[in-house]
């Protein structure tokens, strides 16, 4: 057993020390473009399980089969499953702070829409920004992170601002709900950079934010929900299957692989694309109207998001 475990350690060691490739080839290009059409799409994925489960029960679903993939992941390959003290500690809190914010997210979508939805979780780039020039050491605002700063919060304010015809009073609210999810994904970033990134395999982050999460989002929907399931069909199985197998398991494994052959800088500067596929797909696949606020403001978060992760020399 303590081969195994001396095993493990050393293979984390030489992960910590490989080197990134400073440039991104074709496969890394195609593969980030492929994981953010699918982050996009899962959005539209949630407002079709909302349909017959309970939001914060589908996403307690959703964390307890997306672990179980990524336990079998860790046994398969001789990974340990959880550390010890500290470093427990931690994963539980960033577990924390992901369980609320896909509580948010979950039950945000069913008082706004898909489109909106995306462009107001993909804030949490412009809150690590924010909270890193304050709380990470080497991470300070400058003029182009400044500038993505201030054209994603103009595009975020032509979005709210404009609604569709068919809008509920209740919209707000779910696009409250959804800033807050954006604030919560930023806070887990910001906890795993201070207190994980270097200390343990990424893997386990993904891992514990997962485990950890189920709990809290049982908790959470034993308390707010008397009703967690009102229909099942071939659509919302195949959602629940989407957002928990090919989402949060298969498409966060291959970001983390990504992340270790490439500059994350790099990586993250193709997430503006997620937006774009979260509009499309929401107006698609769920009939949601394209409003002129979201023709306005979308472009201006996008570029906001680009120009945040966009590493110029001395810009």
């Amino acid at each position: 057993m303590r081969g195994a475990m001396d095993s493990m350690e050393e293979r984390e060691k030489t992960i910590f020390a490989q080197s990134s490739r400073d440039y991104l080839d074709f496969r890394a290009v195609a593969a980030v473009v492929i994981l953010t059409l699918l982050w996009g799409f899962n959005y539209t994925a949630i407002k079709v399980s909302n349909q017959g489960i309970s939001p914060i029960f589908a996403s307690t679903v959703r964390s307890l089969v997306a672990s179980i993939c990524g336990v079998l992941y860790c046994l398969r390959n001789e990974e340990r499953l959880f550390h010890k003290g500290i470093m427990l500690f931690h994963g539980f809190m960033a577990g924390l702070l992901f369980g609320l914010e896909f509580a948010c997210i979950y039950l945000g979508l069913l008082y706004t829409d898909a489109a909106r939805s995306v462009v107001f979780v993909y804030l949490s780039p412009f809150v690590v920004v924010v909270g890193a020039h304050f709380f990470l050491k080497g991470d300070r605002l400058t003029f182009l992170k400044s500038l993505g700063l201030i054209l994603a919060f103009l595009g975020v304010f032509i979005v709210f601002q404009g609604k569709p015809s068919a809008a509920r009073p209740t919209m707000l609210l779910g696009d409250a709900l959804q800033i807050m999810a954006a604030v919560l994904w930023g806070a887990t970033t910001l906890y795993i950079k201070r207190f994980m990134a270097q200390r343990v395999h990424p893997i386990h982050t993904f891992l514990y934010q997962l485990v950890f999460s189920f709990p809290v989002l049982l908790a959470m929907s034993l308390l707010l929900e008397p009703r967690w399931i009102m229909k099942i069909d071939l659509g919302i199985l195949l959602s629940l299957f989407y957002q928990s197998v090919i989402v949060a398991f298969a498409s966060y494994l291959v970001w983390f692989k990504l992340i270790h052959e490439y500059l994350v800088s790099r990586l993250s500067a193709f997430t503006f694309l997620t937006p774009i596929f979260g509009v499309l797909f929401g107006i698609l696949f769920v009939g949601e109207e394209l409003t002129r606020s979201l023709v306005a403001g979308l472009p201006m978060v996008c570029l906001g998001i680009f120009f945040v992760n966009w590493r110029g020399r001395g810009i």
